[in-house]
C-alpha cells in the first residue's frame, strides 16, 4: 500500500513537473514583448529588425514541434523533453548575455529549437501518465491552465522584470527554473523507450515537413505582415509551403515508415479538435496584442499595468482549470462543455469590439477578462482531451506534437491576419479623418470582430462534427484502454 501511494505521488509530481517545464516555453512567448522596447533602445535595433527578436523564435519553435513529437515516440519522450530543457536553457543563458542583434536573434533561433523539443512531447506523456479518464481531465485541467493562462503570467511577469532590473533577466530567469525542471524531471518522471526506427527513419518527410512549416511561418511574419498578402515575395513563399506540404503528404502516403501516418487524420475527433484549436487561438493570440495595445495606446497603461490587467482572465482560468474542470468533463462530457465555453469566449470578445477611447477598467476591461478567462478555462480542457483521445498509446507523441503545431502556426496565421487588417482599418479611418485614438481604436475594433468571427467558425465546427455519438466511441475507446492497462 505504502508503495501505491508513493508511486501515485509521484504521478502527479511528474505532471507538475512537466507543466513547469510547459510554463517556461509559454512564458518567454510573451515576456519578450513587454521588454521589446528596451531591447530595440539598448541594442539599437530598427522598427523592422526588431520583429526578428520574436520571429526567430516562431520560425524554428512552429517549424519543429511536429518532428520533435514524432522522434519522442520514436526515441522517447523523457529523453526529448530532457534535451529540449537543455537546449532552452543555454540558449537562455546566451540572450541574456547578449550585446548585439546578432547574438540575440540566433539565440532566439536555437531557443525555439529547444522550446520545441520540450513542449512537443509534454501532452504525449501526460495522456499515458493518466489513462484513467477522471485522472485524465484533471490532469489536462492542470495543463490546459498553464499553456494558456501563462500567456498573461508572462506580460505581469515581463513588466516587473524589465522596470526592476533589466530585459536581460527575463532571459536569465530561466535559467535555474530550466536547472530544476530538469532535475526534477530526471527523477519523477519516468523513463520511457520508444517504438524504434523500424525500417528507418523517413528522414525526407522530416525535411518536407519542417521545411513547409518553417516557409509558411516566416511567410507569415515576415513578407506577409511588412508588404501584404499580395505581394510577390508573399505570393511566392506561399506557393513553396504549400508545394513543400502536398510532396510532404505524397511521401507520407507512401513510406514504409512514415514521419506521420497519415491514418491519425481518419480520426474525426482529432480533425475537428485541431481545425478548432487553430480557430480559437488566432482569438487568444488576439486577445492579448489588441488588448495590450489598447491598454497602451488608448488608455496609457505602463507594462506593468497592462499585465495586472490581465490577471482576473489568469485567476479565472486557474480557479476554474484547477478545480471544476475535471468534474464538468466527467459529468456531461468535453463535447457538451466544449460549445458553451466558446460561446463564453465568443461574448468577450464581441464586448471587447464595444470599448471606447474613454474607457475604463472595470466598465469595459474586467468583464471581458472573467468571460474570456472563464470561457478558456472550460474550453481548454475539453478541447485538449478531444484532440488527444482519437490517437493511439504509441503515437501519442505525435497527437501532442500535432496539436501544439495547430496552437502556434493557427496563432501566428491568424494573428498576422488581425494585425495586417487591423492596421489597414485604422489608416484608412485616419485618412478620412478621424484622429488617431480613433482611428486605432476602429483598427482594434475590426480586429475583436474577426477573432469573432473565427470563434464562431469553431463553433460551427463542434456542432456538426463532434456529435454525441462521436463522443461516445471516445468514451468507449477510453474504457477499453483502461480494461487493458488494469
Amino acid at each position: 500500500m505504502t508503495t501505491q501511494i508513493a508511486t501515485e505521488r509521484n504521478r502527479w509530481i511528474a505532471l507538475l513537473v512537466l507543466c513547469t517545464g510547459m510554463l517556461m516555453i509559454v512564458l518567454d512567448a510573451t515576456v519578450v514583448n513587454v521588454a521589446l522596447p528596451s531591447i530595440q533602445d539598448d541594442l539599437g535595433f530598427s522598427q523592422s529588425s526588431l520583429a526578428w527578436v520574436v520571429n526567430a523564435y516562431l520560425i524554428t519553435f512552429g517549424g519543429l514541434l511536429l518532428l520533435a513529437g514524432r522522434l519522442g515516440d520514436l526515441i522517447s519522450r523523457r529523453g526529448m523533453f530532457l534535451s529540449g530543457l537543455v537546449v532552452f536553457t543555454l540558449a537562455s543563458l546566451a540572450c541574456g548575455l547578449a550585446q548585439t542583434q546578432a547574438m540575440l536573434v540566433g539565440a532566439r533561433f536555437i531557443q525555439g529549437v529547444g522550446g520545441a523539443m520540450t513542449s512537443a512531447v509534454v501532452l504525449g506523456m501526460i495522456f499515458t501518465m493518466f489513462p484513467e479518464p477522471r485522472e485524465q481531465a484533471k490532469a489536462m485541467g492542470v495543463f490546459s491552465f498553464v499553456a494558456s493562462g501563462g500567456g498573461s503570467v508572462g506580460l505581469i511577469a515581463g513588466g516587473v522584470l524589465t522596470d526592476a532590473i533589466s530585459w536581460h533577466w527575463i532571459f536569465f530567469v530561466n535559467i535555474p527554473i530550466g536547472i530544476v525542471t530538469a532535475i526534477a524531471a530526471r527523477q519523477y518522471v519516468a523513463a520511457d523507450r520508444g517504438e524504434g526506427f523500424g525500417k528507418g527513419a523517413d528522414i525526407l518527410g522530416a525535411l518536407l515537413s519542417t521545411g513547409a512549416l518553417m516557409l509558411l511561418v516566416f511567410t507569415i511574419v515576415k513578407p506577409a505582415a511588412e508588404d501584404g498578402w499580395g505581394a510577390t515575395m508573399t505570393l511566392a513563399c506561399v506557393t513553396g509551403a504549400v508545394l513543400l506540404g502536398i510532396a510532404f503528404v505524397a511521401r507520407e502516403a507512401s513510406a514504409a515508415n512514415p514521419l506521420i501516418p497519415l491514418r491519425i487524420f481518419r480520426s474525426k475527433t482529432i480533425a475537428a479538435a485541431n481545425a478548432i484549436q487553430a480557430l480559437l487561438v488566432a482569438g487568444m493570440f488576439g486577445t492579448f496584442f489588441m488588448g495590450s495595445l489598447y491598454l497602451q495606446r488608448i488608455l496609457h497603461y505602463s507594462p506593468l499595468q497592462i499585465g495586472l490587467a490581465f490577471l482576473p482572465l489568469t485567476l479565472v482560468m486557474g480557479i476554474v482549470s484547477l478545480r471544476y474542470s475535471e468534474g464538468l468533463i466527467m459529468r456531461f462530457g468535453p463535447r457538451r462543455t466544449l460549445v458553451p465555453g466558446m460561446s463564453l469566449v465568443l461574448l468577450g470578445l464581441l464586448l471587447f469590439a464595444r470599448t471606447p477611447v474613454d474607457g475604463t477598467y472595470l466598465a469595459d476591461i474586467f468583464p471581458t477578462m472573467l468571460l474570456i478567462g472563464l470561457g478558456f478555462a472550460i474550453t481548454g480542457p475539453s478541447l485538449v482531451t478531444l484532440a488527444m483521445s482519437g490517437a493511439d498509446p504509441q503515437e501519442a507523441g505525435l497527437a501532442s506534437g500535432l496539436i501544439n503545431t495547430t496552437t502556434q502556426v493557427g496563432g501566428a496565421l491568424g494573428l498576422a491576419v488581425l494585425a495586417t487588417l487591423a492596421a489597414t482599418r485604422t489608416q484608412h479611418l485616419h485618412d478620412a479623418g478621424q484622429s488617431v485614438t480613433s482611428a486605432l481604436n476602429g483598427g482594434y475594433h475590426l480586429g475583436y470582430l474577426i477573432a469573432a468571427g473565427l470563434t464562431f467558425g469553431a463553433l460551427v465546427i463542434a456542432a456538426v462534427v463532434l456529435r454525441e455519438r462521436g463522443e461516445e466511441a471516445v468514451a468507449m475507446s477510453r474504457d477499453a484502454a483502461c480494461a487493458e492497462a488494469a
